[in-house]
């Protein structure tokens, strides 16, 4: 997944019933009057329905309306005309339609709609795993079967940088699909948590792959990572305001002045936060600590198979830190266009190298 990262209320009508109204009445009398548009007079005769003489008086406020019915003689009621109300969907006359409730007449809101609406980005996640998966059917595989990885122990394989990396990849796959069904649906309710759940879907899938390794397997430990990943993404578009104030973000250190795709030194580049970013907080949001951001995160060295041999202690370092916020800087002197708006989003998930003063706070 590190290798391609993203470029990155309901209207309901009840109508009435006409079984719920009394017996056949005499309105005939009905009247409005009053220059002030206020009822002053309403009077209902019990006798034969005859509605032709119901008036509303001043007129001219009303636009004039019929109503034909084969029982009941109308005449000239009026009415006032009551502007639409906006739903939820897209603006575009064509994309409304597409997504219209039949039944409520706004936004669709089931997941198998939500889930049509990116079937296609979906789809395109689901054919790079298969891709970079794929090999492993021709690789002496195995039927699927379970494997105990462990946590954050100096003992794990890669002390937890792959747990975060599940919960990182697991994360961005949400938050690309959120953001692709909130341009689809007109960021409709309940997109979070369809994102979330086919975000969480998707690394099961990649999980599946793990279980048919020789030297791999079904890990309860990736699934619990991934379904943080999700889950975090789905508060972080659920509480109002908490995507400007908080981001996850992975910072990759070249390791040896190159950067690898696998194996430990992959993971010991990875550099795993919580960015606050104070330019969401309204107090700061016209100073210059607008471009500043606090950070927590995690790292861990030493632990490569060499390194082990060589007597060398793993080390895992929770650390904090100070970083320049790119993705501000990047709206507010080139976000005009399309290339500076995807660069700023981007830049959401990902820290450029060698951008952060930090401090570890364990070894």
């Amino acid at each position: 997944m590190l290798a391609a990262l993203p470029a990155l209320a309901i209207l309901s009508a009840v109508p009435a019933r006409a079984g719920d109204l009394a017996p056949a009445t005499d309105l005939s009398a009905i009247t409005i009057q009053s220059a002030g548009l206020s009822l002053a007079d309403w009077r209902l005769p019990a006798d034969g329905v005859d509605l032709s003489r119901i008036t509303a008086e001043p007129a001219a406020a009303f636009a004039q309306g019929a109503v034909v019915d084969e029982d009941a003689a109308l005449g000239g009621i009026t009415r006032e005309t009551v502007p639409g109300q906006e739903t939820y969907g897209p603006k575009d006359a064509a994309a409304a339609a597409r997504w219209a409730d039949p039944d409520t007449g706004g936004q669709r809101l089931s997941f198998a709609s939500q889930a049509d609406a990116v079937k296609w980005e979906f789809g395109a996640v689901m054919l790079y795993y298969t891709a970079t998966n794929g090999a492993k059917l021709f690789d002496d595989p195995e039927w699927p079967h379970g494997q105990v990885e462990g946590w954050f122990g100096r003992d794990t394989n890669n002390m937890g940088v792959d747990k975060l990396t599940h919960a990182y990849s697991s994360y961005v796959i949400s938050e690309l699909l959120h953001h692709r069904l909130r341009r689809k649906t007109g960021d409709a309710p309940g997109i979070q948590y369809t994102a979330a759940a086919l975000g969480f879907g998707a690394m099961l899938y990649t999980e599946f792959w793990d279980s048919i390794e020789p030297t791999g397997g079904w890990s309860w430990e990736d699934v619990a990572f991934n379904g943080l990943g999700a889950g975090f993404s789905a508060l972080r578009n659920s509480v109002p305001g908490l995507d400007q104030k908080l981001d996850y973000r992975l910072m990759i250190q070249p390791q040896e002045g190159r950067y690898r795709l696998s194996g430990k030194k992959h993971f010991e580049a990875q550099w795993h936060f919580f960015a606050l970013k104070l330019a969401g907080f309204d107090g700061l949001r016209q100073t210059p600590l607008r471009y500043v951001e606090l950070d927590l995160g995690y790292r861990a060295e030493d632990f490569t198979n060499p390194d082990r041999e060589a007597g060398i202690r793993p080390k895992r370092h929770v650390f904090v830190g100070v970083s320049l916020n790119f993705s501000e800087i990047m709206r507010r002197f080139a976000g005009g266009n399309r290339y500076g708006r995807a660069a700023a989003s981007a830049l959401e998930y990902i820290q450029p190298p060698y951008t952060m003063l930090s401090t570890n706070i364990t070894e």
